[in-house]
């Protein structure tokens, strides 16, 4: 191998090595992130791009619906997901997830379907945001099916952090830990707000 080439190697190994240095130490110091690196009340930006299941099994309660495993979801929503769930349980009501956690890339889609189904991006967001507004890519919100399973959460969630949103959406829960202490934020009309 001629010197020159051997120089050119080396000093790239070594630049290599020492990026490959700082990121480690960036890491470390926290500075930088390698995943998801939780702090209750705040999406991260990774979770973000983390998909959600596209389908589930059919709800048993209304086969119109699915009822999708609640993957990808924010640990203390999970968390309280399942509080929710084996609250419901313990009453007899059983609840189908519909629609939890969705990316970008999963929410730009159902947002572009809606678009072309009411024909503008407007109307279409009253039923679906945009993905930088969406409380389902920040891992937050879950779509409850049947309605009377709906029901049960808007009477009984709010109490376990989980609160019905929107008036035009009977289905769409989000959890804070701040709504089990405060109460239900005042219902928007819908996802836009109007």
């Amino acid at each position: 191998m001629p010197s020159g080439d051997r120089r050119t190697l080396i000093s790239t190994l070594v630049a290599l090595a020492l990026a490959v240095a700082a990121v480690f130490t960036l890491g470390a110091t926290g500075t930088v992130t390698f995943g998801e690196d939780p702090v209750a009340g705040r999406a991260e930006a990774i979770l973000a791009e983390i998909p959600g299941p596209e389908t589930g099994p059919v709800c048993p309660l209304d086969k119109r619906y699915v009822d999708e495993q609640v993957a990808g979801l924010r640990p203390d929503v999970l968390a309280a997901w399942e509080q929710l769930r084996a609250a419901a349980g313990a009453k007899g009501i059983q609840l189908c997830v519909n629609d939890s956690k969705r990316s970008l890339a999963q929410q730009q889609r159902e947002f572009d379907q809606a678009v072309e189904k009411f024909g503008t991006a407007e109307l279409a967001g009253q039923y679906v945001l945009p993905p930088e507004k969406s409380m389902h890519v920040q891992g937050i919100a879950v779509d409850i099916q049947p309605l009377a399973s709906a029901a049960w959460v808007e009477r009984n969630g709010p109490a376990l952090g989980w609160c019905r949103r929107y008036e035009n959406e009977e289905w769409h829960f989000e959890y804070s830990p701040e709504y089990a202490v405060s109460g239900c934020p005042a219902m928007l009309p819908s996802a836009t707000g109007s």
